[in-house]
């Protein structure tokens, strides 16, 4: 004997469970199935709504979808399926199955609530045609009442998830770093137009200062070569910084071999010269930035590679949380993604590193030793993202003892001489640690306490100032009365004064 089936449906406005009658015969013939799914009056009368249970407020919807999300049964759906669904007796096997949209799903109730939950294709279908005829299955439930739920709900599962995402500080490094490479090759790009540019008004300008930004605020300050004089060499020196320097300027300008230049270019050409110095001064400002949040955000990995270096490993790897996850091997090679293919489609050999390059201590190993430094390097970064990525606080201690191990076997590939054992470095990071966390916590209690004293202190000032008006106004009431009593007994007396006369 066929199984019936019963369909779960969850959405913004409730939980909805639907009875499918005849479903083995639908479900074999594919035509008459389309057919009946497209219309309204055909399709319902193969799938009758059973049970619907409203959610009462915005945020119950919120809990139990997001719940579901995570695949966690919660008691309001548990409690809607065992009144809805037939009753089975004890020792014998359900005669009905539950289609639901997700077999994760699936398997979860089955787990928890050990009810015969399935999920196959034409289940699938069956549902979608249930969200798209939901509205007229339920009364009194009208298609603008429905897409206000489902908004509200997507805007608080939204706003959820984004408190919620333990990479969302992470992003402001991915963004940080990815604008300050961006900003250094437009930087570049556009001080060279600016050397190109001016060159043809004061060529010699481009041997005497190198510096881009430097180049840009004299050109800035010069302008038209001819008007350049002895009064503008302390504003030159200045920017330059050296005097001579201000000197050669002034002279090369004088014995100048460039072309004239008409007033409207040079206007054209300060400007963007302006612009380059803007930028420059924002890529500072963005380095600053970046340098703070990776300090907040990752310490550990910081002192280790530096800031720069760390937040590229962390945008290429997507977060702190996917880098934290990757193996040594992996953060070794990590940016190197093509040369390894490369190296693993020709046989050749394979790449020693990737971003790691940047690192000042692949800079300083000898070329036998790139190698080994970048994977003993790895490692210890692996291990600083670790930390980073689930320690609950926020210090560097962990990254300046790697960076000394680091550091020792340098010097041990180079002189051979004896390093410090990791489990005892390890275990001075640890105490070194704890005192922190020991100093922070008694730093907070002092400052707890002193709180709580001033707002004693201010709770008694309040106390004694009411006092001091309670008195201040018994004396007042006390006058007043005093005061009142010597006018009536004054009128008494002019009565009487009259009364005689």
């Amino acid at each position: 004997m066929p199984k019936s089936l019963y369909v779960l449906y969850e959405s913004a406005a409730g939980f909805s469970l639907f009875y499918v009658e005849n479903f083995e015969s639908i479900a074999s013939n594919t035509e008459e199935f389309q057919e009946a799914l497209n219309e309204f009056v055909r399709f319902s009368k193969l799938v009758k709504l059973v049970a619907f249970s409203p959610f009462t407020t915005a945020e119950a919807a919120f809990e139990n979808l997001s719940k579901l999300s995570e695949y966690e049964i919660t008691t309001n759906l548990a409690n809607f399926l065992e009144s809805n669904l037939p009753k089975v007796k004890e020792g014998k096997k359900p005669k009905y199955e539950l289609g639901v949209f997700d077999h994760k799903l699936a398997a979860a109730i089955h787990e928890q609530l050990k009810l015969p939950a399935t999920n196959s294709e034409k289940i699938t279908e069956i549902i979608r045609n249930i969200r798209l005829h939901f509205e007229r299955f339920v009364e009194h439930l009208r298609s603008s009442d429905v897409i206000k739920a489902q908004l509200g709900l997507a805007h608080a599962y939204s706003r959820s998830k984004v408190k919620f995402n333990v990479n969302r500080a992470d992003t402001m490094i991915v963004q940080s770093i990815t604008l300050l490479d961006q900003l250094d090759k437009d930087i570049n790009t556009f001080a060279m137009r600016v050397k190109e540019w001016y060159s043809w008004h004061f060529p010699e300008l481009v041997k005497i200062v190198s510096d881009n930004i430097v180049y840009a605020r004299c050109v800035q300050l010069i302008g038209d070569k001819s008007k350049l004089s002895e009064e503008s060499l302390a504003e030159l020196e200045k920017i330059v910084g050296d005097e001579q320097t201000a000197k050669n300027i002034l002279d090369a300008a004088r014995t100048s071999m460039g072309t004239g230049i008409e007033e409207i270019d040079l206007i054209n050409i300060r400007s963007f010269a302006a612009r380059v110095v803007k930028l420059a001064e924002y890529r500072k400002h963005l380095h600053d930035y970046l340098v703070q949040r990776m300090n907040s955000i990752a310490p550990n990995l910081s002192a280790l590679l530096g800031e720069q270096v760390s937040a590229r490993l962390i945008a290429h790897a997507g977060s702190l949380t996917n880098l934290a996850k990757y193996p040594a091997s992996t953060v070794q090679i990590l940016g190197a993604e093509k040369a390894l293919f490369r190296a693993l489609k020709t046989k050749g050999k394979t790449p020693k590193y990737g971003l790691l390059f940047h690192s000042s201590f692949i800079g300083k190993a000898k070329q036998k030793n790139k190698g080994r430094i970048s994977r003993y390097l790895a490692n210890k970064c692996s291990i600083a993202s670790r930390i980073d990525c689930f320690s609950d606080v926020a210090t560097d201690v962990f990254g300046r003892t790697l960076r000394e191990q680091v550091e020792e076997r340098l010097r041990f590939y180079e002189t051979g001489s004896s390093s410090q054992k990791n489990s005892d470095v390890m275990k001075k990071a640890i105490d070194e640690l704890s005192s922190i966390v020991k100093q922070d916590h008694e730093d907070k209690m002092e400052v707890e306490e002193k709180k709580e004293e001033e707002e004693e202190d201010a709770e008694h000032h309040k106390e004694h100032k009411k006092k001091k008006d309670k008195k201040k106004k018994k004396k007042e009431s006390r006058k007043d009365k005093s005061h009142k009593k010597t006018d009536k007994i004054e009128k008494e007396k002019k009565k009487k004064h009259k009364q005689h006369s």
